[in-house]
């Protein structure tokens, strides 16, 4: 009558949850932040926030305002953002995203309806290889050389 039954079913990871060691910043509807993150994994802002990050990836919401300067691998914004942003994987500006100021980017997608403005740059990590044809053909030298010569 009150033996204690044994629970056969194995937990499963909370999907809503995230991992322990995560560090996650959400700045909800109505705040207003001023200031410096430092070592979040991953930031939402729904509300105002006027601040200097480093972060791996950052969610400005629709009703979010985001101002200051930004340095992320990918950035998703809904709202608005406006300032120094790099973004080394991809800078996503969805319908209603706005972003302007400093914009480095290294992939870029704009939804229809997404509006991009100021001093937009791509970034300088992974640079084209400059092809000359008729040096190479002519001189029938190695790649590794070409691009020795080309360095020069």
């Amino acid at each position: 009558m009150f033996e204690k039954k044994e629970d056969n079913t194995t937990s499963t990871p909370d999907v809503f949850r995230p991992a322990k060691g995560s560090a996650k910043v959400v700045i909800g509807h109505g705040v207003v932040l001023t200031g410096e993150i430092k070592k979040a994994d991953e930031v939402q802002i729904d509300g105002e926030a006027d601040v200097t990050m480093k972060t791996d990836n950052l969610v400005v919401g629709v009703t979010g305002d985001c101002k200051g300067d930004i340095e992320t691998h990918n950035a998703d914004v809904w709202g608005t953002f406006d300032g120094d942003i790099k973004a080394s994987g991809t800078l996503t500006i969805q319908e209603q995203g706005k972003v302007s100021g400093k914009i480095e980017y290294q992939n870029l997608q704009i939804k229809l309806g997404g509006k991009i403005s100021g001093d937009i740059k791509l970034s300088d990590k992974i640079q084209p290889i400059k092809k000359d044809v008729k040096s190479i053909d002519e001189s029938k030298v190695s790649m590794q050389e070409a691009m020795k010569k080309e360095e020069k």
